[in-house]
């Protein structure tokens, strides 16, 4: 069985995010989307939180499981048995990033290759750091995030922005 990760922060998780995991779970046996911690990263959703929302979209997808994990990415490949990574590339700046990442990985698991897929042409622009400026805007959403969540997503903008801070 061929099974595959699909990596990220996922806060939120958007239409373009949504859109590499129905690619990739049309091509491995086993798709697991691992929503991972980013020291870097200040989310607006707790690890569960995003978890759960990500479950919600994926649904109707009988082979991609949703995890959440604090461990580095490659020993949590070699644990899940898997041999493959997937990343979604937006842009060439995007690359370079994601190349050194896949190169790292690489070399702390030899057993685990990065799989790019582009992104489709409606999605190149679209990051959840975008849709969260945009959200503060109170622009409509629903071309950049699935339906599923859109409410959720809102409801935690709006209560962001009555304790008076900035997404």
């Amino acid at each position: 069985m061929k099974i595959a990760i699909y990596p990220g922060s996922f806060d939120p998780i958007t239409s373009g995010h949504l859109n590499i995991i129905r690619r990739s779970s049309k091509i491995f046996d086993k798709l697991i989307v691992c929503v991972m911690v980013n020291a870097g990263k200040n989310p607006m959703f707790t690890l569960d939180e995003r978890v759960a929302l990500i479950r919600r979209v994926t649904a109707d997808l009988p082979n991609v499981e949703v995890d959440g994990s604090h461990e580095l990415l490659a020993e949590y490949a070699k644990r899940k048995g898997s041999c493959v990574i997937v990343k979604g590339l937006r842009a060439g700046s995007d690359f370079e990033n994601e190349f050194q990442m896949a190169m790292i990985n690489h070399k702390i698991n030899p057993n685990l290759d990065t799989m790019f897929l582009t992104a489709e042409h409606q999605y190149m622009y679209m990051s959840s750091s975008m849709v969260k400026e945009l959200a503060s805007y109170d622009v409509d959403l629903s071309d950049f995030l699935p339906e599923e969540i859109i409410d959720d997503f809102k409801e935690r903008v709006s209560t962001i922005h009555q304790g008076g801070n900035r997404i």
